[in-house]
């Protein structure tokens, strides 16, 4: 059983405090008849919940798709720095995290979900998932650098990173795909060939790419087209 303020926060009608006001004036049916208490308690999965008309489906997990800005922490708490988290209370969700992890400075998609196995899945470095990376380079990059890239580079691990795949968008600009996730990859890659990231922005991971019309802090819930893509 679920709290029906939580189950109407949890399909992103409003904050809790808005969800209780809507609850208290009579806008949320259950089953047919108002409840205007927010406290009563519903089964999610059976009972039929309306609100202003609209019949409200259960959804066990929560996906939302959000382009980091710099300077937040891909975490779920931190006691000096604002994080991923912070920037989705308006969600309702306490249980969110984000699934894989970009650098402080490092900007672009990031899928925030409470769905502990598809996150395992996506970073699972049996599956392979490709990560996309927009770089912005000191230096541009010769052809041997690419090729390099291309077939793995020694970043201090004892072996080689798994083949990548490169595209030159400008004199100094690329994009990286790579299947891992190891600690600052992209940065050791480009150093490995005697480069540097001046700029580095996740634009895709698996089937799932960046909204191009989320700002850095903006955020969105997945479609469903998207969920069944990723889980697929």
């Amino acid at each position: 059983m679920q709290r029906l303020d939580k189950f109407l926060c949890d399909r992103n009608i409003g904050s809790r405090s808005q969800v209780k006001g809507c609850i208290r004036q009579g806008m949320v049916k259950v089953n047919g008849e108002t409840v205007c208490r927010p406290e009563a308690k519903i089964e999610e999965e059976q009972d039929r919940v309306e609100y202003c008309g609209e019949v409200l489906k259960y959804q066990k997990h929560a996906y939302y798709m959000l382009n980091k800005p710099a300077g937040v922490v891909s975490a779920t708490r931190d006691r000096s720095c604002q994080t991923v988290t912070d920037l989705l209370k308006e969600t309702g969700h306490v249980d969110l995290f984000p699934a894989g992890r970009l650098d402080k400075d490092t900007e672009g998609l990031l899928l925030m979900t409470n769905d502990g196995e598809l996150a395992h899945r996506l970073l699972s470095p049996r599956k392979h998932v490709e990560k996309v990376y927009y770089c912005e380079l000191e230096l541009p990059l010769s052809e041997q650098d690419i090729s390099r890239l291309e077939e793995g580079v020694d970043i201090g691990e004892g072996r080689l990173t798994q083949p990548a795949k490169v595209e030159k968008t400008g004199e100094r600009s690329i994009h990286l795909a790579i299947t891992e996730g190891k600690f600052h990859q992209v940065k050791r890659m480009l150093l490995a060939v005697g480069n540097r990231v001046s700029y580095l922005k996740r634009i895709a991971m698996g089937s799932l790419v960046l909204d191009e019309g989320l700002k850095p802090g903006d955020w969105r819930e997945l479609t469903e087209e998207e969920i069944k893509s990723l889980k697929g």
